[in-house]
């Protein structure tokens, strides 16, 4: 695990500036303490930020082939590398270290671009060809590794995270305003565009090649068919290919010559990594878990109860509500755009946690999204199916008129929220309120036409528009449909957050259920047999039956809660409402402030739980004021007078 970065003048004429680069790589050094590593040549600069791994002694990058006519950065894991490694040796490549790394480079050589089709992992790299006098870049097929670029036809710039790009002389962050509404829905930006003007994202699946001429090239190599299998196999056979297959995932994602272990969050999908991992391993585990001072909003007693059965080394750690809001600005920081979930700050603090004794750690994540976990896809199973005899027994006008009612009766916010992901209020006519705004928006489209000053209605785009180019191009039944969209989508961004938030306390985060080729698997199990009334994930749950008690291979999905809306209900909501309603917020004309009362109104009345709402508005202007105005030091994480804390609550009703 690594961060990379680099420069790219298609005009050769031009050179790089060491310090230059430095300052770029220096910006992720908590990506990569344990080394650093620099290649130059006149107009092309790459540089890397090393944590060791694999081949600690001599896995250093830059790395080149044999007659140094092709160099590589990189950061992730080909868990594939030795047998890859054995086909090149065969076919006459030369080996001078034991990394994965060097593999990459050889097959370049063997494949050319085709080279990414060959690897199976986790990956972000940029090679430079001198021969060619080309830059080649690609992302791993699912996104777990982040690349960013900015290309102005004079520079290329590219990093692991934004804060590389910004800290190249002449480039300013910039709010790109114009996805302010597809953040406000969803928190994140689908697709290659970034919350900074000029900034974005290689997608996952593609690679990247620019030239001396200073043509641009992004070519996708892989996408994820959806075509479940038609050919009547039964319910086993499906529940034994996946055991076989995930056990295999663990297994190769167990590679490493450094102390490694599991995140446990008390749940399904992380019990399974644990247990296998231990059933491989044959030896204790380091298994680690977060929690929260509130037992109610705390899955420590399921992680236990797990970490007993399978005889782990348990280690945990709980969050409190003042380092909770004391620590979002660094993490907002770390992450360079507004963070789409509170889990995120969660995160963070077990990997610091599982840093005190390993270097490595599994996760569960990518099993919700794959196998149908989330009851958000058997609910619009049911309400598609609910909804299209409400349509045919129920005039247009009577559905109108059902809905609004419901908008505006006087029904308590629990029960309001309720019906809000219902095909009583839900329109199926338009697939943006039937499914996104139900599951995902905290603004729809009509709130943020409220809410937003007339000028930042201007400017704004589609708050769908990202998600709905993969809806669109999606196939096959419903139920696939909804699975591919969320890979696309929302699963790249919490690939993004496992990676940052992890990195941030310098620790590779692996994710076995997201090897490509057990995700192929997925994407051929059969609705029936994923979702049974309103639980899915019944494939895994079969398969590991034989590994944890029933009791938490069965029980209901938590989610792993955060007591965001308990501490709302405090002095914290008044803190909060002071710092979006406070002049230097209002000045950005970004919302109508009347708007901002009564939504804060609302919520303290209990007539509207708006709480994912401030969760956005918050995230938002923390990150406009961190990353945009820059007013929280890279170098030190202590919270300057100008950028209150968010922790507690002071004498003078201020923020302290």
């Amino acid at each position: 695990m690594c961060g990379i970065c680099g420069i790219f003048y298609p005009d050769p004429r031009r050179h790089v500036e060491r310090d230059t680069l430095a300052e770029m790589n220096r910006q992720i050094v908590h990506r990569g303490p344990d080394d650093d590593g620099f290649f130059l040549e006149n107009h092309v600069g790459l540089a890397i930020r090393r944590l060791s791994i694999i081949d600690i002694k001599t896995g250093h990058q830059p790395i080149s082939n044999e007659d140094d006519n092709l160099w590589i950065v990189y950061n992730g894991e080909i868990y594939n590398h030795k047998e890859l490694r054995d086909d090149l040796e065969a076919r006459g490549h030369h080996y001078r270290t034991k990394s994965d790394t060097e593999t990459i480079v050889h097959l370049y050589e063997e494949y050319g671009p085709d080279c990414v089709k060959h690897l199976r992992g986790m990956f972000a790299f940029a090679i430079w060809n001198r021969r060619k006098r080309n830059l080649f870049i690609a992302r791993d097929r699912l996104g777990i590794k982040p690349l960013y670029y900015r290309f102005d036809s004079e520079k290329f710039l590219f990093g692991s995270e934004i804060k590389t790009i910004l800290a190249c002389p002449g480039v300013k962050a910039e709010f790109n305003r114009a996805t302010l509404a597809e953040y406000l829905a969803f928190g994140y930006v689908a697709g290659s565009e970034t919350m900074y003007s000029g900034i974005r994202k290689l997608p996952p699946g593609h690679t990247l090649e620019l030239d001396e001429s200073g043509q641009l090239k992004i070519t996708p190599y892989w996408d994820l068919s959806v075509q479940p299998d038609t050919d009547g196999k039964s319910r086993e056979h499906y529940v034994s290919t996946y055991r076989e297959l995930l056990e295999q995932c663990v297994s190769s994602h167990l590679m490493s010559d450094v102390p490694l272990g599991v995140f446990l969050s008390g749940g399904l999908d992380s019990s399974a990594v644990a247990a296998l991992t231990t059933k491989i391993r044959r030896e204790p585990i380091e298994t680690f878990s977060v929690g929260y001072g509130e037992e109610a909003f705390s899955e420590l007693p399921f992680a236990r109860q797990t970490a007993e059965h399978i005889g782990s080394r348990h280690h945990e750690v709980r969050l409190n509500r003042e380092e909770f809001f004391e620590t979002l600005p660094k993490l907002i920081w770390h992450e360079d755009e507004p963070i789409a979930w509170p889990s995120s700050v969660a995160l963070y603090f077990v990997a610091r946690l599982a840093r005190e004794r390993v270097t490595v750690v599994l996760t569960g994540e990518g099993s919700d999204e794959t196998l149908a976990g989330y009851t958000r896809y058997a609910w619009t199973l049911m309400n598609a199916r609910m909804d299209k005899l409400y349509r045919l027994m129920t005039p247009s006008s009577l559905r109108r008129w059902v809905r609004q009612g419901i908008n505006s009766s006087p029904l308590t916010a629990a029960l309001h929220r309720k019906l809000e992901h219902t095909f009583l209020v839900r329109d199926g006519e338009s697939w943006p309120s039937f499914y996104f705004d139900n599951f995902y928006c905290s603004f729809s489209a009509s709130e943020q036409a409220h809410i937003l000053s007339d000028e930042m209605r201007a400017v704004c785009g589609d708050a769908y528009r990202g998600s709905m180019q993969f809806w669109e191009n999606s196939s096959a039944d419903l139920l696939h449909r909804l699975l591919y969209t969320d890979i696309k989508t929302y699963l790249v961004e919490l690939l993004m957050k496992q990676d940052q938030m992890s990195m941030a306390a310098s620790i590779e985060s692996r994710v076995p259920f997201l090897d490509h080729v057990l995700v192929e698997f997925t994407a051929s199990i059969p609705a029936e047999y994923a979702v049974q009334g309103l639980a899915g994930k019944f494939v895994l749950k079969s398969a590991i039956e034989d590994l944890l008690p029933k009791d938490i291979v069965y029980r209901q999905k938590m989610g792993f809660p955060t007591p965001w809306a308990y501490w709302l209900a405090g002095p914290q909501l008044d803190d909060l409402e002071r710092m979006l309603l406070e002049p230097r917020t209002l000045l950005r004309g970004l919302f109508k402030p009347e708007a901002l009362r009564q939504l804060f109104a609302e919520h303290r009345s209990g007539r509207r739980d708006h709480g994912n709402r401030i969760w956005r508005l918050l995230n938002l202007e923390t990150w406009l004021r961190v990353c945009i105005d820059g007013e929280l030091p890279v170098r030190n994480f202590d919270v300057p007078a100008s950028l209150p804390a968010l922790s507690g609550h002071s004498a003078q009703g201020g923020l302290l």
